[in-house]
């Protein structure tokens, strides 16, 4: 363990014991509340969603933010240490760096008194098909509003094991929050297909989309497969914009959550216009466009129909 991560666990030995002086040792806080870690935004509003007022909830990576990658601040680490559960999406999204794995071996989160939950867990993954990364899991399942549904389940199993006596909230909850997710889907499958087939090509900085594709009937483009540290390489502009003009695609979508360089490149070379950012890996900030799951794909859906529809 490198000097950093020593540090962030003394950090946490310290923060566990000021925030056990003067408790019961139980799990909920003094208002009933379970204390839940999310590593990301997108976890943060599904469980937010099926907990409602019986959790609090701190998300590692912040808004905004690349979860990849991301580099826990010593306040994560106490949060960490004292929650009653973490959840997590896996299928690698997590990885890099290890910075998750290292940050449950610092805060002791393993074994029956500490969960840990997977909401990716059901998912049938997709893989990475880059050089060097074959057979890696796509993490961005999310993307597909069906898998949307299944973490939100998951999250309702997790929450009720945790806390059977509210077991009625949770159920409640998730039954109203899945039948909206259910209607987005519904209603995505219908719009789309107002779109011919050879005309749905969604072309974006990361290739983020495949959960998407297949759920939607789409062909996804890229500049780079996944976030890392080699992305908008100029092999990787080449290759973006010889499909561009082989395809004759004709509006590219710039992510929220990614430097718009390599994409702006890209858009001057082809003279094709990026026609909308979409989000992928974060929602947005609170009280602007895309701030939940439910409205960040309410906005790529009706982001990419309305582009397409225009650029025809």
């Amino acid at each position: 363990m490198n000097r950093k991560w020593i540090l962030l666990a003394i950090c946490s030995m310290v923060l566990s014991l000021l925030a056990g002086c003067g408790t019961d040792g139980s799990k909920a806080t003094n208002d009933g509340k379970l204390q839940v870690v999310t590593t990301y935004s997108i976890i943060y509003d599904i469980v937010k969603n099926i907990g409602g007022d019986r959790v609090e909830i701190h998300s590692l990576a912040p808004v905004g933010s690349n979860p990849h990658e991301y580099d826990p601040l010593p306040a994560d680490v106490g949060k960490t240490s004292d929650a009653d559960a973490v959840f997590y999406n896996g299928l690698n999204l997590e990885a890099g760096n290890s910075w998750f794995e290292k940050l449950l071996e610092t805060t002791g989160k393993s074994g029956e008194d500490a969960p840990v939950f997977q909401l990716s867990d059901g998912v049938v993954p997709k893989f990475l098909t880059t050089e060097g990364k074959e057979g890696e899991a796509d993490p961005h399942a999310w993307l597909d509003i069906r898998n949307g549904i299944m973490y939100a389940t998951n999250v309702k199993v997790a929450l009720i094991e945790l806390d059977p006596g509210h077991a009625d909230v949770y159920e409640q909850n998730a039954k109203a929050y899945i039948g909206k997710l259910e209607q987005l889907h519904t209603d995505a499958v219908r719009q789309f297909n107002e779109i011919p087939e050879d005309q749905r090509y969604l072309v974006t900085s990361e290739g983020a989309f495949k959960y998407f594709s297949a759920a939607y009937n789409f062909q996804a483009g890229y500049i780079w497969e996944i976030n890392s540290e080699n992305q908008g390489s100029p092999d990787q502009i080449s290759q973006v914009i010889e499909l561009i003009k082989d395809k004759d695609i004709k509006v590219l979508f710039l992510e929220t959550s990614i430097d718009p360089r390599s994409m702006e490149m890209v858009s001057n070379e082809t003279e094709i216009p990026i026609g909308g950012k979409v989000f992928t890996d974060s929602i947005g900030k609170p009280g602007e466009d895309g701030d939940s799951y439910l409205s960040m794909m309410e906005w790529n859906i009706q982001t990419i129909l309305e582009q397409l529809k225009k650029h025809s």
